[in-house]
């Protein structure tokens, strides 16, 4: 939804932008080419990004190896207070999901890594290893929103009891291994990738860097500005919903006196956006994805 997101964001030739998930860079590269004047910060904190990012130079560019969470505080290092626009594209990049060796897939043997900034220290492997039956229900339920999460965590607290290793969880297969023949029959791949999806979430705190960085938003974008993010999955898309309608990531409705929202952003679409026919077809990752778009609006002081 590349061209979706930006004609979302109605870059100013002279604006200053923030893609806070650069990943292989493809959105960061099309904004570039609207900038004249204009700056863009581009933020993620995978190596590999880092490194697909030193291929991009200009003085309109600027990479910030950072978790999102923190982009308040990088830009202000930058000197930077305000931005005309925001874009967000969650979850995990193509290149993450396709490398074995990151742990991301189902598909793939590999290391039961699963961490976005691999100079962190905890990994899937460890929650695996460490947590107890009812942290592994809470998360399995909470973030992969699996309906068997007792029985589910219940097996991989059993099969790693059953390992002589002190560490039995190491790689993908050991995790297909423990939880196999849990899946409800004919959506075995969908369920897998509900548990996976589970355990990367609370290896990188997705969730907790999502409502970090909404708060930051009101402050940052200047009024006129946009606020465009993707989501993949109803947690991340019900935070952002929420956020959006009532300018707190919990829902809760606030008014003034005279009877009038309390919120920072105006939605600039009803419903969330989702891909064409086309685009699912060529991008099978595309069927699940969300565009929420809203625009900053002037507040009390700002209106005086």
């Amino acid at each position: 939804m590349l061209q979706e997101c930006l004609e979302a964001l109605r870059i100013r030739p002279d604006g200053v932008y923030a893609d806070v998930t650069f990943g292989g860079g493809g959105h960061s590269i099309a904004i570039l080419e609207k900038l004249t004047t204009g700056k863009l910060f581009a933020f993620d904190q995978d190596e590999d990004a880092e490194r697909q990012a030193a291929q991009i130079q200009g003085r309109s560019f600027k990479f910030c190896k950072a978790n999102f969470k923190e982009l308040e505080k990088v830009l202000r290092d930058q000197g930077v207070t305000k931005l005309d626009g925001i874009l967000a594209d969650l979850g995990i990049s193509s290149h993450q999901i396709d490398e074995p060796k990151r742990g991301f897939s189902t598909r793939f043997e590999g290391p039961l890594d699963m961490r976005m900034n691999q100079s962190a220290k905890k990994t899937a492997a460890d929650i695996l290893n460490t947590s107890d039956e009812a942290h592994l229900h809470r998360l399995l339920g909470m973030f992969g929103e699996i309906r068997n999460a007792k029985t589910t965590a219940a097996r991989l607290v059993q099969w790693r009891n059953q390992q002589a290793k002190s560490h039995p969880y190491k790689m993908t297969s050991d995790l297909l291994a423990a939880v196999s023949g849990l899946a409800p029959r004919g959506k075995e791949y969908k369920w897998l990738a509900q548990v996976f999806q589970a355990l990367r979430i609370e290896v990188n705190d997705e969730m907790g860097a999502l409502e970090a960085l909404l708060k930051q938003c009101a402050s940052l974008i200047a009024p006129g500005g946009r606020l465009v993010v993707m989501s993949y999955h109803s947690l991340e898309d019900r935070m952002v919903k929420h956020f959006i309608q009532s300018g707190n990531v919990y829902g809760k409705i606030e008014k003034d006196f005279f009877g009038n929202l309390i919120r920072p952003f105006e939605p600039v679409t009803r419903k969330a956006m989702v891909a064409s026919d086309q685009e699912v077809a060529e991008n099978s990752r595309a069927r699940s994805a969300r565009l929420r778009i809203a625009e900053r609006t002037l507040d009390k002081k700002e209106k005086v």
